[in-house]
């Protein structure tokens, strides 16, 4: 196990926080920063903003420029090997002779791990992996779980009141939740590839489903062109073809995938004559470079996917109103027999958003 110093965590931290300057940007490929120091001073430093642009490595090297020969580079994810839209950033580091690389992890996808590390090697640079690798990691649990199973990393947002209803008998729900708490899921629905959503909710709210610029918060309008920030594909589950053509969704920015008999992505019927969810997942990861799925629907398609245990995180938004048991409820059936297949979660956080709380969780019995 490699000994690393203060400064060395100290730089990781750095490069760790210039990475995130990229997670409204850079999808499909990973976050990744880096930083360049000589004599423990950052002499380069950089982060992928996009896909085909320079990756990190190649932003810090040419900061750099001759200060790279003979110093130490600390990068979030293992360099890459490979000749794709841009060269490989291993052979970068070796032509601007660096002495050493410190890496946070390897490359997730089991085809090419570990080759940017051994190429380095090769070529005589001292290589360390495992710096602050966790952090590092939860820089990109979409992008790390495309490449280990082929399926993206699923968001599942849902809004409630307190005693947990969704919307009144009659089926009036806007709005249970703060314009502050519908202002957050901006946020949530800018960093996805994806939002997925069925056509009833589509129709009976005549969703544009996209990320409104107008109503993120100021640092993110300051930070990023509206043109730059991407939009995420809107995938609508259409089984019976019910989608028109005079909905806001097909007028909005953002681009659209239909899962239906003659749409965009082919549907798939599971046994029960239901669109397969799997399937459509694992179709928007492997034929569409898909890797965060932000989903925002009622509580058929919420309960199908937590009981297929396609779900990796709960974003629960919790307004301070009751509305009763003739109401709407969170969630449909999940055909739970016994207390010991009741579901359980990890709450990983808590918060005020303006009237309400919003609750991040995750499923901790979860197999997949």
């Amino acid at each position: 196990m490699a000994q690393f110093s203060s400064i060395d965590f100290q730089m990781m931290s750095r490069a760790i926080d210039l990475a995130k300057g990229g997670v409204y940007t850079t999808a499909p490929n990973p976050n990744v920063g880096c930083v360049i120091t000589r004599n423990e001073e950052v002499v380069g430093e950089g982060f992928h903003y996009r896909a085909g642009e320079p990756h990190a490595e190649v932003h810090a090297l040419r900061m750099a420029g001759e200060q790279s020969v003979g110093a130490t580079a600390y990068v979030t994810l293992e360099p890459c090997s490979h000749y794709g839209r841009t060269p490989p950033c291993a052979e970068g580091l070796i032509k601007a002779k660096v002495a050493k690389v410190i890496c946070a992890s390897q490359d997730p996808n089991p085809q090419v791990a570990g080759r940017g590390i051994k190429m380095l090697r090769d070529a005589g640079i001292e290589v360390e992996v495992g710096l602050l690798e966790q952090e590092a990691l939860a820089l990109n649990p979409g992008f790390i779980k495309r490449m280990k199973t082929g399926l993206p990393y699923v968001q599942l947002k849902m809004a409630a009141s307190l005693d947990g209803q969704t919307a009144l008998a009659n089926g009036q729900s806007q709005w249970i939740t703060s314009p502050q708490a519908r202002q957050d899921v901006q946020q949530w629905r800018a960093r996805s590839g994806a939002i997925l959503s069925t056509s009833k909710t589509v129709i009976e709210d005549n969703a544009s489903l996209n990320v409104r610029w107008s109503e993120l918060p100021e640092s993110i309008q300051q930070r990023y062109s509206q043109t730059d920030l991407r939009q995420p594909t809107r995938v609508i589950l259409d089984r019976q073809n019910k989608l028109t053509p005079d909905l806001k969704l097909f007028h909005s920015p953002g681009e659209r995938l239909v899962v239906s008999e003659h749409g965009e992505v082919a549907m798939s019927l599971n046994e029960q004559q239901q669109i397969d969810l799997e399937a459509t997942l694992a179709c928007l990861a492997q034929q569409h470079n898909i890797n965060h799925v932000w989903v925002e629907a009622g509580a058929t398609l919420a309960s199908s996917l937590i009981r297929e245990q396609l779900v990796d995180e709960l974003i629960l938004y919790f307004a301070p109103k009751l509305m009763g048991s003739d109401s709407r409820g969170l969630l449909g059936a999940l055909g739970l027999e016994s207390m010991t297949d009741v579901i359980d979660l990890n709450i990983k956080d808590v918060r005020q958003v303006g009237k309400d709380i919003r609750i991040v969780a995750s499923i901790a019995n979860k197999e997949r």
